[in-house]
């Protein structure tokens, strides 16, 4: 098959990493797969040198006629078999120039914010594909007016060649962070704010530290709470077990650090990449149990899910994965069950078959 997506996003989170990493999936795969981005953006950056052919655009909104031209232009010397969209700014240009060319569009939504009531009820209807990226983001759609019989669900597809296991690797950051091979690093990388849940996992986590010395924290990201969060480490009993580094554009090779992750939402979340790129490296997970977010791990195999908000239950689930034995037995589980699922292969696949098979 033959696809142009269209994201001219210039942020670099979730949906960003989805476009990437599907279009690179469907291109190994032997499809034909070209884009139009944003030039200089982080997934114009990504998708360089890559399969995946290129064509300057952008849309500030869905009236801007230079995106339009652009997306026009490369789908007419193209001819694709679909036209692909990740972002809600390019939801209604794909679809009118879907109409022009006559060729049919699919859509992912990658947010549980509610669209406005008519894109809400149209956008599926007038797209041939909408894509949900996890169960519970589907049911929330369907919740919020769009039609049951037009939404299909299609997790985020994970790169196993960038996210695996490297004892190299994790050696040289255990150094960097002046930490040796003993040390029982918790990572949570992501979003700093609050509804992450942020701070009942840094409460949580000092808990647990007064019990385990080797256990350590590595934070990852950025956002609104990124200095409340510095001063409650530097106010909490142990400091200089908590390791802050910022944003980091590519925190594949930090998850080699890590002995678990944790996902400590209390915000709804449609689905949880960190969790599933953190198991794709043999880390297990503790994850909260709410929203998307437990259908990125298996239950007791490759994780723990434990109650979102909860300081004591996420004390206990931290300490119940500093055991060596029980960790290591859920590591060795958990790139199988990535590979099975969430690897790029299996998602390119199913995405084509839902191509071919159609809604329902």
């Amino acid at each position: 098959m033959k696809f142009l997506f269209a994201g001219t996003s210039r942020e670099n989170g979730g949906a960003e990493a989805h476009f990437v990493t599907l279009t690179q999936a469907l291109a190994k795969a032997g499809h034909t797969v070209e884009a139009v981005v944003h030039p200089g953006a982080p997934m114009a950056q990504a998708l360089s040198g890559t399969p995946v052919h290129l064509h300057p655009g952008r849309f500030r909104n869905i009236f801007d006629l230079r995106g339009y031209r652009a997306t026009i232009a490369a789908a007419r010397q193209l001819k694709p078999d679909w036209l692909v969209g990740d972002f809600g700014k390019e939801y209604w240009p794909l679809i009118l120039t879907g109409r022009l060319l006559g060729i049919p569009v699919a859509l992912f939504r990658h947010r549980l914010k509610p669209m406005n009531r008519v894109s809400a009820r149209l956008v599926a209807r007038c797209a041939q594909r909408f894509f949900a990226v996890s169960q519970y983001a589907r049911r929330d759609y369907v919740e919020h007016g769009m039609p049951a019989g037009r939404v299909q669900v299609l997790y985020n597809p994970v790169d196993m060649e960038q996210c695996r296991p490297d004892a190299a690797q994790r050696a040289e950051l255990l150094k960097k962070l002046g930490l040796d091979e003993s040390a029982v690093v918790l990572g949570c990388f992501g979003r700093l704010h609050a509804g992450k849940g942020i701070f009942t996992l840094l409460d949580a986590a000092n808990a647990a530290m007064m019990q385990e010395p080797r256990l350590h924290c590595l934070w990852l990201g950025d956002g609104i709470d990124t200095q409340r969060l510095r001063d409650s480490i530097a106010a909490s009993p142990f400091p200089e077990r908590h390791h802050q580094l910022g944003w980091v554009a590519d925190v594949a090779p930090y998850y080699n650090a890590l002995s678990l992750l944790a996902f400590p939402s209390i915000a709804p979340e449609a689905f949880g990449r960190t969790s599933v790129e953190a198991q794709a490296c043999d880390v297990p997970v503790l994850c909260s149990d709410a929203s998307g977010i437990p259908e990125t791990l298996q239950p007791g195999v490759t994780g723990l899910l434990l109650p979102p908000g909860d300081t004591a239950a996420w004390r206990d689930g931290i300490l119940e994965l500093c055991n060596d034995a029980k960790r290591r037995t859920m590591a060795a589980a958990s790139r199988e069950f990535v590979l099975q699922r969430f690897s790029t292969p299996v998602i390119a696949a199913e995405f084509v078959r839902q191509l071919v098979a159609g809604p329902g």
